[in-house]
């Protein structure tokens, strides 16, 4: 799961939560839209909390960001049902978060996201001004990463949140502890994981395992694409992403020295990557390389 770097929101960075047509969701939200407004989408087991190392510098280059806590994650809440977190749901809520927004929105999704935001996008392409998916792939994660999410759904079914934790926190390499040295984020995370709702966690890490392959309907999207990853992942392969940015004639950035979290682990250069495609500084289209090059396929571990 990402780890961000600091809990502390940046000076005029606020929180609060975001009414819209489909209910209200907790967000941090920062800068003034001069150069226009992103959305921000979580992960699995992630929060809005794995983007605030980005709020200050893409508020530097213009843009109002908002990063939101989806429905059944952390501060949001939602209800103990496995259907309310089907896909197409996840990307209606995506939708009226743009809406409510105003639209002309600059998208972006990080791993479990980047397939909710490309839900939302070929539902409805009008309210999107781009969509950058982030430490995402084309279709299910890794057969190792699959395998992960099997063992958490199979063990959501017999116990409780606080067990489960323990049980992860036991699997873990000894190096994952030195990740979060900081107590306050040691803590955050535990909280986080206890605040999301199990039913969530069980219906999105299917669609992690059966999600297929709808790259050519995205390509067929008249819409400005960003594939942004780390130089290792263990979700999805870094060669798998390149592809896929191919097939999107898509702008391709590769953050070195980054994983699975580029926006965590390297928050300024991948703000650097971002706010240059959302100005449309550098490459116009096709799979351009950023920041940084990186080729590895990545075995930690984790979930997407």
């Amino acid at each position: 799961m990402s780890k961000p770097p600091t809990l502390t929101l940046p000076p005029g960075a606020r929180a609060y939560r975001l009414k819209t047509a489909r209910g209200d969701f907790a967000v941090h939200d920062a800068g003034e839209p001069r150069a226009g407004t992103a959305l921000l989408v979580p992960g699995f087991t992630g929060s809005k909390e794995d983007f605030i190392a980005l709020l200050a510098p893409l508020a530097r280059e213009g843009f109002r960001v908002l990063a939101v806590d989806g429905r059944g994650q952390y501060e949001t809440g939602g209800p103990r049902e496995l259907g309310a977190y089907a896909q197409d749901e996840l990307a209606l809520d995506v939708l009226a978060q743009a809406e409510a927004l105003g639209g002309d929105v600059h998208l972006l999704g990080h791993s479990l996201g980047g397939l909710i935001a490309r839900a939302a996008v070929l539902r409805d392409a009008a309210p999107f001004r781009s969509l950058t998916v982030m430490s995402s792939g084309p279709a299910a994660i890794t057969r190792l990463q699959q395998e992960r999410t099997r063992m958490l759904i199979e063990a959501l079914a017999v116990l409780d949140m606080e067990s489960v934790w323990r049980a992860m926190r036991d699997l873990d390499p000894p190096e994952a502890a030195d990740a979060a040295t900081d107590p306050a984020v040691g803590e955050f995370l535990r909280r986080r994981w206890l605040a999301t709702v199990p039913e969530q966690l069980v219906a999105t890490g299917r669609q992690l395992l059966t999600e297929p392959d709808r790259v050519a309907e995205l390509a067929a999207v008249p819409l400005p694409k960003h594939v942004l990853s780390g130089e290792v992942d263990y979700a999805w392969p870094v060669p798998l992403m390149d592809e896929m940015a191919r097939r999107l004639d898509a702008r391709r950035t590769v953050v070195a020295g980054a994983e699975h979290s580029p926006g965590a682990e390297r928050p300024a250069e991948t703000a650097g990557a971002l706010a240059a495609f959302w100005h449309g500084r550098g490459a116009s289209g096709g799979a351009g390389t950023g920041t940084g090059t990186g080729t590895g396929t990545g075995t930690g571990t984790g979930t997407a």
